[in-house]
């Protein structure tokens, strides 16, 4: 078991190097394109951006260009913004980045909690009213976009029955740290967090439902009910943890997307300073610094997450750990 786990992690440290050398080609290589001349700004002097190509390595061979913007991304971490003169890059992903964590740790622990029910459900009375309801109200959230959900949730709890006795309790749009006010940080994500999650927990329910189905018709199943165990025992001992192997696949890359900027849309919405919104910023005034560093930071997740995912499936499918 140990030796895959290694093999995994060196696999991913590898990735992680190839992600770097990608980005960087594409954002300070890119034929025809001067990152000098966006760093010096607007109507710089030749002096100036002599100073400025030197400063940054870009009058030296591509490999030393790398080795100097890495080196500033990570280990001196003084890469500064193009847009905001003196703002730090990493400082200001690290700040937005307990935001993000917050929106989809508290999202996913909704998805999957309801999403599991929702599949069992769905699984035990396959072919009945509740696997059809709960079929149809999965599509239905899987079909509502994540910004028109949120759109619709602020106006009814922000504007039209904010004042209400159901939804007096929840504060305006923004971001409370946890370590400041754990309470109003609670508050200030319920909304966010159901938004979030309501896509998920249809997509992930409707898949939990097919992959049970499916493991019913297995032979391990059927030696399960001959020996005489309850169907419940079967359900949560048996059919569930092999049918779990997609949803976790699934859930591993959700995940990292989402915690690597993919909420996106939802901290817009609810105007939450995560790394989502730190991308958007970063787009609409093309700060190459922040949209490098927002792009290193969600691969790394997303690697991180997928190396996860293959750890847990030897733990989940024995065939896996095996075949290993």
């Amino acid at each position: 078991m140990l030796l895959p786990i290694l093999r995994r992690l060196s696999e991913m440290l590898f990735v992680m190097f190839g992600i770097s050398v990608v980005v960087f080609l594409i954002f300070f290589a890119t034929p025809g394109a001067d990152p000098s001349a966006r760093i010096a700004g607007r109507n710089a002097t030749p002096e100036v951006l002599a100073q400025v190509r030197h400063s940054f390595g870009f009058d030296q061979p591509m490999p030393v260009q790398y080795l100097k913007v890495m080196e500033k991304l990570f280990v001196s971490r003084d890469l500064t913004s193009f847009v905001n003169r003196g703002e730090r890059v990493i400082p200001a992903v690290v700040e937005a980045t307990p935001v993000t964590l917050s929106l989809v740790f508290g999202a996913a622990v909704i998805w999957v909690v309801f999403a599991i029910i929702m599949g069992m459900i769905a699984a035990a009375t396959r072919g009945g009213i509740p696997d059809r309801l709960l079929m149809f109200l999965g599509l239905v959230g899987i079909s509502m976009p994540v910004f028109w959900v949120g759109s619709v949730a602020n106006l009814i709890t922000q504007s039209r029955f904010h004042n209400t006795w159901l939804f007096h309790w929840v504060p305006g749009l923004g971001y409370t740290p946890l370590t400041q006010h754990p309470f109003l940080w609670f508050k200030g994500l319920v909304i966010p967090w159901v938004t979030l999650a309501i896509l998920y927990i249809g997509l992930y329910g409707r898949v939990l439902r097919a992959n049970l189905v499916e493991a019913y018709q297995e032979d391990f199943i059927r030696t399960a009910r001959a020996k005489g165990l309850s169907e419940s025992r079967i359900m949560l001992r048996h059919a569930l943890r092999t049918s779990l192997i997609t949803f976790v696949s699934m859930f591993g890359l959700d995940f990292g997307a989402l915690v690597g900027g993919g909420a996106l849309l939802t901290e817009v919405v609810f105007n939450l300073p995560g790394v989502g919104r730190l991308t958007y910023l970063a787009l609409q005034s093309l700060d190459l610094p922040f949209i490098m560093a927002t792009v290193m930071y969600s691969s790394f997740f997303v690697v991180v997450a997928n190396a996860v995912v293959d750890i847990a499936y030897a733990w989940l499918d024995p065939r896996v750990r095996d075949a290993r």
